[in-house]
């Protein structure tokens, strides 16, 4: 019976999903074992060179029917890679030496954790780019700005995604200091005090040179000095909550174009032959919008997950975690790529309807402008509260016209231009129209916002110029 893994079958790409393959992951023990052998006759045990060529010659002939059948026998994984690749290589017993099980997968693992890391913070960079872009493409169309989804006051569409790629900026920087300081547990043995392998070696100099050696070949900066038989499972815990964090400005987009497609504002690109609904042909869904959302909350599920391991070990170790991180580890990767991957076919291929756009501003412009008309007859020495209430009174007024009755037209300039309070105040006609046809009354500070956004955003993508041009593989 095969069953396979949705999110990696559909969802992610390649180069996050091949690691966590059955295949994929014996290869990778494979490697693991033979780095460790080489390395160890390099420090002085007795390995002959040609037992090590033949684990190297033999390494990619993987039988996963075999290594199942020797696990039922043996009821143990680990135990049955190391019979099959001893058998499939014809060699001497050479592999896994003064070693534990979680010498080999907790530090397989990590190596895992540590390179798809990595792809994924290199493709949220690429998002970042995307954003950047957007912004500067968009920054002169001015949109209804919404909150708690209610008109508020106007914005740019191009600081909209500014504000999204600050979101993200936040999350990089921590995710990038995870990469850096992501620590290998090393070869530590059964409990931690790699008694058995200086046993090996002979000596601590060596153990630790052992050590230097397979951190550098995987890419890790440090070493755990002083960890039990696991890595402590909050550095788990850590790495989904980044993963979670990571996606949240990509989430948020993804909610601003489903509402603002809702508005008829903005398509995420529907390509020809695509089907919106098997029952109401003229829909045009935003389902790819919808899909990052539901990728984005599987992250933070995975995360919540990732809490309960944090701090469970009992003594030096055990392996009560180990089905649970089978599962929300590499689900987690696969979810953050089908956000990357999803967000970034979008910003690709994403359109704007400017005349929807304006039609809509200028239905709701009286009302975006109540608050610079309340600072406008403050400044003239009308009562806060006063002002606020009288504007309140025709704004309601207005609404409840628009609403009920239909009326086409936003009046609500007239109505305060006739409204003795400001009338008599200096506040008439001519300064209300002044005030709506202002744009930059509206948008204050929005494109010195957007710029400087930008800047600190290209100081990132400079940085990881490879990174940055990443581009999407097609999504079903």
């Amino acid at each position: 019976m095969d069953i396979p893994n949705v999110l990696a079958e559909r969802y992610a790409t390649d180069s996050v999903a091949e690691p966590y393959s059955p295949v994929g992951k014996v290869k990778r023990m494979r490697n693991f074992w033979i780095s460790v052998m080489q390395y160890q006759k390099d420090l002085g045990v007795n390995i002959p060179l040609a037992d090590i060529d033949k684990f190297r010659d033999s390494k990619d002939n993987i039988n996963l029917k075999r290594i199942k059948e020797l696990e039922l026998s043996s009821q143990h994984d680990v135990d049955a890679n190391i019979k099959a690749f001893i058998e499939i290589a014809d060699a001497g017993e050479y592999l896994h030496l003064g070693m534990t099980s979680r010498d080999l997968t907790d530090n397989v693992e990590q190596k895992q954790i540590l390179d798809i890391s990595k792809i994924i913070y290199g493709k949220n960079i690429s998002i970042l780019r995307h954003f950047t872009e957007k912004s500067q493409a968009y920054r002169d169309i001015v949109l209804t700005a919404r909150t708690h989804h209610q008109a508020a006051q106007p914005t740019l569409l191009g600081r909209r995604f500014s504000m999204w790629a600050e979101e993200l900026m936040e999350h990089l920087d921590s995710f990038e200091q995870f990469i850096l300081d992501y620590p290998l547990r090393g070869i530590k043995g059964p409990v931690g005090t790699q008694a058995d392998m200086k046993t090996l070696l002979g000596s601590s100099e060596k153990v630790k040179q052992l050590e230097n050696m397979i951190a550098t070949e995987f890419g890790f900066n440090r070493v755990l000095d002083s960890p039990g038989q696991v890595y402590p499972r909050s550095l788990d815990y850590k790495l989904l909550s980044n993963l979670a964090l990571l996606s949240s400005a990509s989430e948020n987009f993804a909610d601003g174009m489903r509402l603002m497609a809702g508005y008829e504002l903005v398509t995420e690109g529907f390509k020809e032959g695509q089907v919106g609904s098997s029952a109401m042909p003229h829909k045009m869904n935003t389902r790819s919008s919808e899909r990052i959302w539901s990728a984005a909350e599987l992250t933070k599920t995975y995360a919540n997950g990732g809490s309960r391991l944090s701090g469970q070990q009992w003594e030096e170790g055990d392996v009560s975690c180990s089905l649970m991180r089978r599962v929300i580890i590499p689900d987690s990767f696969f979810a953050s790529d089908a956000v990357c991957e999803t967000t970034l076919t979008i910003l690709n291929k994403m359109g704007i309807y400017p005349i929807i756009i304006s039609k809509e501003l200028d239905r709701y412009l009286p009302f975006l402008a109540t608050t610079q008309i309340l600072a406008e007859a403050v400044k003239k020495g009308i009562g806060r509260e006063g002002a606020h209430s009288t504007i309140k009174k025709h704004a309601k007024a207005v609404a409840l016209q628009m609403r009920v009755e239909g009326l086409e037209k936003n009046t609500l300039a007239e109505r305060l231009s006739n409204e003795p309070l400001f009338k008599n105040n200096g506040i008439g006609e001519n300064e209300i129209t002044k005030i709506l046809k202002d744009n930059n009354r509206f948008i204050g500070e929005s494109y010195s916002q957007i710029d400087r956004v930008n800047e600190r955003a290209q100081k990132i993508i400079s940085k990881y110029s490879k990174q940055a041009a990443y581009e999407p593989q097609p999504i079903l």
